[in-house]
């Protein structure tokens, strides 16, 4: 017994001096890790949730409705949403989160957050709510520009760098998943300048930050309580989270806001040039050490690239004194130069570097790109027919390979007939004879001058199909 207990004496001895030894290193672990009560209490308050308003529009195939918090995540993706399940209540309340970044009551948010709304509402952290006018959005890059008007000064938040963004570096989200309020992730920088399927102007921020539907427009914050990006998206098979988030760069969202509080549009440079990767067998074919660059396939003829003597085979190396790294990179370089103003590429051709001047011209591309409310919804007074239309870009009709048509924006009367929101209507057949859809204006002035309860032909384009529909008013 003596001699256990004196074993016993020893064992506890040792436990003793090691626990001295280690306490320390513990004490020195725990206080290096990321602290985010200061940052919480100082940057909430400047971030919002916002409820959306909007009509029901079920996807024709899948029967979920596209104002589902979920949809957008299938979407983007290009999973299969689930079918909706009848009976359901028309009219859903879309949630999604935001910031506010001037104390005058300008709020940012995600563009798909308050795309086809009809009603905006922004809640602060204080619980007072206002309805807000939507100022403008660009589809293209996820953005949107909210106001708020208030009496009073409100909080705001601080813009950071995120090209001063780490990997590894700890990042903290704020926002309202799945519609509780406020509520505060954490995570960590997974990767910078992510290409993600048709968003080739975004060079994401991937986190593992958990961000579920209702963060979308939130802010990302890093630990100097410094907003660095939008949070915008998921990679999920569940519509929940799943390790992967990513972030739209705070300087790109900025460039996009100031656009439209400045012009109420966004305009984005082209050269007119078709790219692609160079890889490791054509950066040898070519004589360069480096996959660096973004190889030029075809020219457009008489375009900003082809008269400053830019030629297929040629390797743009730098633009306006950036390296393109990758092709991803060459269009990002250029969208943000303004139309008008001239840049220097830097090519490698037969063996040699050479040095072109380009202007760079305006892009018309499908941006999306709407001021003074979604889809113009707000302020556009629908037709007769109860049909609110509009005209299509220059690009939408090249990538549609039709020379004239309207698109029908949205469908806010009672009609009886196959038109939904997204279709093109291409022509009107009146009295035997088929008018040609040439504006959003000539249509208005074309279904005004009929009969409330006459009916009227359409020759429509949808999902690359055309057809005939006959409409009438539905209302009693």
């Amino acid at each position: 017994m003596l001699l256990s207990s004196r074993k016993a004496r020893v064992v506890l001895w040792c436990c003793a001096a090691l626990m001295l030894l280690v306490a320390p290193a513990l004490r020195a672990q725990v206080t290096g890790l990321p602290h985010f009560t200061e940052l919480y209490e100082k940057q909430g308050p400047a971030v919002v949730s916002i409820d959306v308003r909007q009509k029901a529009r079920s996807h024709p195939m899948t029967g979920m409705s596209e104002d589902d918090p979920f949809y957008d995540f299938f979407r983007r993706f290009g999973m299969p949403p689930p079918q909706q399940r009848r009976g359901e209540p028309e009219g859903p309340q879309a949630m999604g989160s935001g910031f506010i970044i001037s104390s005058d009551g300008y709020v940012v948010t995600n563009a798909h957050v308050i795309d086809k709304a009809d009603d905006v509402k922004v809640k602060l952290a204080d619980k007072n709510e206002y309805t807000a006018t939507v100022v403008g959005f660009d589809r293209r890059t996820d953005v949107a520009l909210l106001k708020i008007n208030v009496d009073r000064p409100l909080p705001m938040v601080t813009i950071g760098d995120p090209e001063k963004l780490k990997v590894g570096e700890w990042v903290v989200a704020i926002g309202k998943p799945f519609g509780l309020e406020n509520t505060m992730t954490a995570g960590i920088v997974s990767a910078k300048g992510r290409d993600l399927p048709q968003e080739n102007l975004v060079p994401f921020i991937q986190t593992d930050t958990a961000i579920n539907p209702g963060n979308s427009g939130g802010p990302l914050f890093n630990l100097k309580g410094e907003v660095v990006g939008i949070n915008s998206l998921i990679y999920s098979r569940s519509g929940g989270f799943m390790g992967l988030s990513f972030a739209i760069p705070i300087d790109v969202a900025m460039n996009i806001v100031n656009q439209i509080k400045a012009t109420g549009k966004v305009t984005r440079g082209r050269i007119g040039v078709v790219i692609q990767e160079v890889s490791k067998d054509t950066a040898e074919a070519f004589g360069l050490k480096s996959t660096a660059g973004a190889l030029v396939n075809a020219v457009e003829k008489d375009g900003p690239a082809d008269k400053a003597g830019v030629k297929p085979g040629d390797i743009i190396l730098k633009a306006d004194g950036r390296n393109v790294q990758n092709s991803s990179e060459l269009p990002r370089i250029i969208t943000v130069l303004r139309p008008g103003s001239k840049t220097t590429l830097t090519l490698w051709r037969e063996g040699a570097t050479k040095e072109v001047t380009v202007a760079i011209a305006e892009s018309e591309d499908e941006s999306g790109t709407t001021a003074g409310g979604p889809s113009s919804r707000g302020g556009v007074k629908p037709n007769p027919l109860g049909l609110v239309l509009s005209d299509l870009t220059a690009a939408q009709k090249r990538q549609l390979e039709i020379k004239d048509g309207v698109l029908v924006e949205d469908v806010r009367g009672r009609i009886r007939g196959n038109l939904q929101p997204g279709d093109v209507i291409i022509a009107v057949i009146q009295r035997g004879t088929m008018i040609e859809a040439k504006s959003a204006s000539q249509l208005n002035g074309v279904f005004g001058k009929l009969d409330k309860k006459a009916a009227v032909t359409l020759q429509i384009l949808r999902n690359g199909n055309y057809f005939f529909t006959t409409i009438r008013s539905a209302e009693e």
